[in-house]
């Protein structure tokens, strides 16, 4: 391959916004490949910030949140006796399906196992947090619209 077509090919890469190119004529081949040390961290950039996006609507919750304290437990709080559901993943937990719908359940209610206790927001889908044993809500650990983190204590089933 003649230089002038190599040099050719330099100039077209540097004028494009390629990365990479590969020329192959005959038996001959030439591959020419850019890489920026500015390129490396965008790569890698994180997505936008959550305020860069419309505000989600916070639900309120209609029932009290702790039928001990009233509040949402702290993490040194000891919990209640009873099954502790705890969240699958990290997103927005919701207590209801809808900003204008009652919660999926409120202090004291009982429940079956596979009943929906409310949802996790991750990544624009919605997933149901289902109790895995049967018996009465005794706490609700954290508010609808609240962030959570994985294995963060949601529930208390006694």
């Amino acid at each position: 391959m003649d230089l002038r077509k190599i040099k050719k090919l330099i100039d077209l890469l540097e004028e494009s916004n390629l990365t990479e190119i590969e020329i192959k004529e005959g038996e001959e081949s030439v591959r020419l490949s850019r890489t920026s040390v500015a390129a490396a961290p965008v790569a890698y950039a994180p997505a936008p910030a959550p305020a860069a996006r419309a505000p989600e609507p916070v639900m309120p919750m209609s029932s009290p949140v702790d039928a001990a304290t009233g509040g949402t437990p702290k993490a040194g709080d000891d919990l209640p006796p009873g099954q502790v559901t705890k969240s699958p993943m990290v997103g927005t937990f919701y207590a209801s399906p809808a900003p204008d719908k009652p919660p999926f359940v409120s202090v004291g209610q009982q429940v079956k196992a596979g009943d929906t206790l409310g949802i996790i927001e991750a990544m624009k889908m919605f997933n149901p947090i289902e109790a895995e044993t049967s018996g009465t809500v005794v706490a609700i650990l954290c508010e609808s619209g609240q962030p959570v983190e994985f294995d963060q204590p949601l529930f208390v089933i006694g």
